[in-house]
């Protein structure tokens, strides 16, 4: 196994990745200062975002229907856990957009090859509470925000 998105696994065949970049950033707060750079006070983590690209060849070795469940991922807009081949897990993960470019098309309308990209944005997992405020206050048993 190369790449898991959920329950979809990315290895050398059917479904194969031979591509990842990633990029991640963090937010900052900037505050205009007299005769100096402006500060930056730091705000958090920015956006994280996956990007696995490869080639089928469906004819020999499949990977459409693969590629139908990454759709299918986007078009629910799932939360999915992302992992890589070693055991790192990277987070819980969106699809954002699928490319797909299909070369050498045969009678039936379907690429001999078929590149694809798949874009992954990073979310919170299914349930997860961003009101920090509202869940200490609810500790205590305060309510009415």
């Amino acid at each position: 196994m190369l790449y898991q998105i959920g329950s979809l696994t990315l290895d050398t065949r059917p479904f194969n990745a031979d591509e990842m970049s990633r990029s991640a950033s963090a937010d900052f707060a900037v505050k205009p200062l007299m005769g100096t750079l402006p500060g930056r006070e730091f705000m958090g983590e920015g956006d994280d975002k996956l990007s696995l690209s490869g080639q089928l060849l469906p004819l020999k070795t499949g990977g459409l229907t693969e590629l139908e469940v990454a759709h299918g991922f986007r078009q629910s807009g799932q939360r999915l856990p992302v992992m890589r081949g070693d055991g790192k897990m990277f987070g819980w993960f969106a699809i954002e957009s699928i490319q797909e470019t299909h070369m050498d098309l045969m009678a039936d309308g379907v690429g001999f090859r078929v590149k694809h990209s798949i874009a992954l944005i990073k979310v919170g997992p299914e349930g997860a509470s961003t009101n920090i405020i509202g869940s200490i206050l609810s500790l205590f048993g305060v309510t009415g925000l």
